[in-house]
């Protein structure tokens, strides 16, 4: 099910709808009959005013009728077409990072109705390297964002901070299906990033079609005791069922992704990430006088598309 503010905007829709209808159909049309009926008792003397005031709207009409376009507008923008997101943290730093405000394109995959998210139309699937948004598995209620790695038949492997992917042979058979490949990584930089006291390394990684970039922790150990185990793979080693999709963030070892609870299922997709409309930066400093939610400058280099 949609979130409270989807299934307010769908509400507020419908209740303004109904007014509107109310008025035009029943309302206006007995104000119209009053009217007259004063028209004819007064003999024709009815002064303006008064007529003015039997035709006046009730005010929540007029603020119906008033709204109604702008909210109606506003649903079917959000619920079909685009979709605004805040980023919340770093799992996906440095293509995404807290403080960015993204589009997310809501028809790229299949498109849902917005209180019961329930398909309509069956449109697209996920491609490797996507920046998806979905429901989180273990609660629906919040949404993730994550970049898909694993396609429905891939077999993944995570190991010594390297992605590898065996294609799923699918029919027709492509060239080189089931051939476990190690995804290719080129260092760009040390030190940029930290997490915590512990420098990171930054990588361009070519995802398929997609090249982005990565982070790394040399000096963090992967954390195999909270992996999510499946029956007969490995550790490390992960076999997308069909229906799902395998996904990870951008900061390899600060994310809680595919690896750690499994897999998206394709009813949970909620859209593709798209545009960074807006890049707000905040302060570091704990001395700082400024609250840490209180933006203090505009990263405008960071707008634009999302690769």
């Amino acid at each position: 099910m949609a979130g409270y503010f989807a299934i307010l905007l769908v509400l507020l829709t419908l209740s303004f709808g109904l007014l509107w209808l109310l008025d035009k159909y029943y309302l206006a049309p007995r104000r119209k009959q009053l009217l007259e009926q004063a028209r004819q008792a007064a003999k024709g003397n009815l002064p303006p005013e008064a007529e003015q005031e039997l035709l006046k709207e009730p005010a929540i009409i007029e603020t119906a009728k008033s709204l109604f376009p702008l909210v109606a507008a506003i649903t079917l923008l959000r619920s079909f077409l685009y979709e605004p997101f805040q980023i919340p943290s770093g799992s996906m730093m440095p293509t995404l990072l807290v403080g960015d405000f993204i589009l997310v394109e809501k028809y790229a995959y299949d498109v849902k109705d917005p209180v019961w998210r329930k398909t309509l139309y069956h449109n697209a699937t996920p491609e490797r390297g996507d920046v998806a948004v979905f429901k989180y598995p273990l609660n629906p209620k919040i949404d993730y964002i994550k970049r898909v790695v694993g396609l429905p038949g891939d077999r993944i492997v995570y190991q010594n901070k390297q992605l590898f992917i065996a294609q799923g042979c699918a029919e027709p058979v492509q060239p080189g299906c089931g051939e476990l490949v190690a995804v290719p990584m080129t260092f760009q930089d040390e030190g940029e990033f930290f997490l915590g006291p512990m420098p990171q390394r930054r990588y361009q990684e070519q995802l398929g079609e997609i090249s982005h970039q990565v982070l790394t922790t040399p000096m963090k150990p992967e954390d195999f005791r909270n992996y999510f185990r499946q029956r007969g793979t490995d550790i490390e080693e992960f076999i997308v069922p069909e229906g799902h999709y395998f996904v990870l963030g951008d900061n390899r070892d600060n994310s809680i992704d595919s690896r750690f609870w499994g897999f998206v299922p394709a009813d949970n997709l909620v859209g593709k990430a798209v545009f960074i409309w807006m890049s707000f930066e905040f302060t570091e400093d704990p001395n700082s006088w400024v609250p840490g939610w209180v933006p203090v400058g505009v990263r405008f280099e960071r707008l634009g598309p999302i690769r």
